[in-house]
């Protein structure tokens, strides 16, 4: 459908072929500013159980995850007779699907069973690499004696830490694992855009505002500096977003009583992008496979084609958020939808 409405705008379609991937910068900045929030608002990691946190992330991202995966694994199935192989994902074989139910596909270099899918995989490791720098001091202190937690206070140097420590590797990682593709797949590669996300968040955390915009020209020093070693519009994106979140976090622009009217809709549009960002694959597919096979036809239908796609994925990720994204996870549900995506997987591909 693409293909066939580039004519009624082959600049816009040229852009989103081109640019529209950056958008991903700006999911990564905004999940590394609500992952400090969650973890660490003050600076210190507020969790209990590290490792019982990592395994809810998981949980939390895997049972949509998992669903919307199953729904694209049957419609490949179906549709693939009717579409250029190119487009279809192949049928999948038994460990294709294990990695991708464990989050594991890139690093054990499987083809994805579906668009976007290594963004869920590289959301999780950020994840579980900033819970580990923000708890890394806490647990030097446990192991040295001290308490974090009713014992001796931590020191001021121990307080910093973390922030520190989220710097360097951001640092580290806009200097040099940004620029190095074969990296791609790991979470250092793109801990440079979640960690300004992050930085932005504790920046906004400032009383005075001296402090804070002493840290935000840092933060832009050190964005810049990124730049100028090696120019990306990713990142140029990434800092962008980084800039303009601190300003409407310092402005109260994020709470909701400060919101326009216009912004309810796209309110409960955001709740449910998680969703929408997993199945609209699918339907693209189907719709790309209807509107293919449609007998000859025109731009104009292909258009056409494209905004219908669009609706039935905002229908079809309604409906998978209110069934699968709101449900309390469970590793019961957990093993029932990877059981359903191994055997959807297995069934198909015989």
């Amino acid at each position: 459908m693409p293909a066939g409405a580039y004519t009624l705008a082959p600049d816009l379609f040229a852009w989103l072929s081109d640019q529209g991937r950056l958008a991903v910068q700006v999911f990564l900045v905004i999940a590394g500013f609500l992952a400090a929030a969650s973890l660490a608002p003050d600076g210190m990691l507020r969790v209990d159980r590290p490792v019982a946190r990592i395994l809810q992330r998981y949980g939390r991202l895997v049972m949509p995850y998992l669903a919307a995966l199953t729904v694209c694994v049957l419609v490949a199935a179906v549709v693939r007779p009717w579409l250029d192989e190119e487009v279809v994902p192949a049928s999948p074989t038994f460990g294709q699907l294990i990695a991708h139910g464990l989050l594991l596909q890139d690093l054990l270099g499987y083809e994805s069973l579906s668009t976007g899918v290594w963004y869920v995989a590289i959301d999780f490791q950020l994840f579980a690499l900033a819970l580990a720098l923000v708890g890394l001091p806490t647990l030097l202190q446990r192991a040295s004696g001290a308490s974090g937690t009713g014992g001796a206070p931590l020191s001021a140097s121990a307080r910093w830490l973390p922030v520190a420590l989220v710097l360097g590797l951001a640092i580290t990682s806009l200097a040099l694992f940004n620029r190095n593709a074969r990296l791609d797949d790991t979470a250092f590669y793109f801990f440079g855009t979640y960690g300004l996300g992050m930085l932005v968040f504790w920046i906004g955390r400032a009383t005075r505002f001296s402090t804070w915009q002493s840290a935000l020209a840092l933060l832009v020093l050190v964005g810049a500096g990124a730049l100028a070693i090696d120019w990306r519009s990713r990142i140029a994106t990434a800092l962008v977003t980084a800039l303009l979140l601190a300003i409407a976090q310092r402005r109260h622009w994020l709470s909701p009583p400060h919101w326009p009217t216009v912004a309810v809709p796209l309110q409960r549009l955001g709740r449910m992008s998680y969703s929408l960002f997993l199945i609209h694959f699918p339907v693209l597919l189907a719709m790309n496979a209807a509107v293919a096979n449609a007998g000859p036809h025109g731009a104009w239908f292909d258009a056409a084609g494209l905004v219908a796609t669009f609706a039935l994925s905002v229908g079809a990720a309604a409906l998978l958020y209110r069934w699968v994204e709101t449900r309390q996870a469970s590793w019961r549900a957990v093993f029932a939808l990877f059981a359903a995506l191994v055997i959807s997987g297995l069934v198909v591909s015989h």
